[in-house]
């Protein structure tokens, strides 16, 4: 029996994104619909000192909140840390929640969200649908420029037993305001900024080559987090990739570069809005076991394997791959569709070169007798297989592992 094809696909995206620089001292303007009385911000320690957070801070206070920071956030959050910030904003009892940071602080702020909305505890909410309706009004505030978080529908965390990432996926996590304002991301360091905006390279690129809606092999009405490959997102991943193109290499040799930051930090929320509506496949399924065992960034750890799996899915997705090409200023007229396509390859496996993404696994201090464990924790992602645009067997992916050691 055939699994029928589905008819149809979805968009989602934040309920509302203001984007500009400067746009964070609007803020009070913007959180009014709500009537807030208290506000609880989601951040790191780091942050506080660099003084972003007093940026957030001036205009909630002035429009009169009473407000509490939880600055616990870290990398790649574990469960341990996201009970600590539970704690903190059951005491705080906010009627507005903030997530300002990276990926990791507003992924850290869904996830108080969602409990404090619904009770339970954060390991009852892992996996897809698992929300059972709308959490409290929520605000994503990126200081980097990579995750697209401030739009997305996941929050990952890191279960330290077993070295794993696990997502909670919802479309209801998805923040009520995403305030994108670029001039936030200029204290973000180099490497922060390298690994953030490969992980946004990443995205677009997964999610334009991902398997099309009307190939996905999941019952028509069956709820699934991702639609597959479709127009909108495609046309929001291809304007990412250009960006990253672009900006991606002066972002990190100058940090102060205004007109770098700012497109990078449209290309992250671009990449978002494609990647969480049409997909993420292998190169994050493989990375989640990856990352989780070697604690590198979530963003060195897309950035070394995505060449790899590209290769791995070239073959059946050429004419998309000819157009990254393209969109990376590779100049292909005259080549065959082919040795296009191989230009996609080359121009990310550049890109990474010149903002210092570690290339082998062995670079991060993985060994390769952890290589099969990392297939096989991949392989059981089945969404995740499900969406890769060629599905691949466990021994594929132990392949691509080879190859990247």
């Amino acid at each position: 029996m055939t699994t029928p094809q589905r008819d149809y696909w979805n968009f989602y995206s934040a309920g509302r994104i203001v984007f500009g620089s400067g746009s964070i001292r609007r803020l009070g303007q913007f959180i009014q619909p709500w009537h807030a009385k208290r506000a609880l911000i989601v951040t790191d320690k780091a942050l506080v000192k660099a003084g972003v957070v007093a940026s957030v801070l001036a205009p909630l206070q002035a429009a009169g909140l009473t407000v509490d920071v939880f600055d616990g956030g870290e990398p790649e959050p574990s469960f341990a840390i996201a009970d600590q910030a539970i704690t903190f904003g059951k005491n705080a009892r906010p009627d507005l929640l903030l997530g300002v940071g990276g990926g990791s602080n507003m992924d850290l702020a869904k996830v108080v969200a969602t409990v404090l909305t619904h009770g339970g505890a954060c390991r009852d909410f892992t996996g897809f649908g698992n929300v059972p309706g709308p959490v409290m009004p929520l605000i994503c505030v990126p200081t980097t420029a990579g995750t697209g978080s401030e739009v997305s529908h996941a929050a990952v965390l890191t279960d330290t037993e077993t070295q794993m990432k696990l997502s909670i996926l919802s479309h209801y996590i998805r923040p009520a305001l995403a305030l994108v304002d670029p001039q936030l991301t200029l204290s973000c360091p180099p490497r922060a900024t390298a690994d953030s905006g490969i992980d946004a390279l990443t995205h677009a690129i997964e999610g334009m080559t991902a398997t099309r809606y009307n190939e996905l092999n999941v019952p028509a009405d069956e709820p699934f987090p991702y639609d597959g490959q479709q127009p909108i997102a495609d046309c929001m991943a291809e304007k990412a990739i250009e960006l990253v193109g672009k900006h991606l290499v002066t972002a990190v040799r100058e940090p102060g570069n205004l007109p770098a930051r700012e497109g990078m930090a449209l290309a992250a929320t671009l990449a978002g809005l494609a990647f969480s509506n049409s997909a993420v496949a292998a190169v994050h399924a493989l990375e989640y076991p990856l990352g989780g065992a070697l604690h590198c960034s979530h963003g060195a750890g897309n950035g070394l394997l995505l060449p790899y799996v590209m290769r791995y899915n070239m073959s059946l997705r050429i004419p998309e791959f000819g157009r990254i090409a393209r969109l990376l200023g590779e100049e292909t007229a005259g080549l065959t569709e082919e040795a296009a396509a191989e230009r996609a390859i080359t121009a990310v496996e550049r890109l990474r070169r010149d903002v210092g993404i570690p290339e082998r696994i062995r670079d991060l201090g993985g060994t390769e007798d952890q290589l099969p464990t990392f297939a096989s924790k991949a392989f059981a992602i089945k969404r995740l297989m499900l969406l890769n645009a060629r599905q691949p067997t466990e021994a594929d992916l132990l392949e691509i592992l080879k190859a990247a050691w």
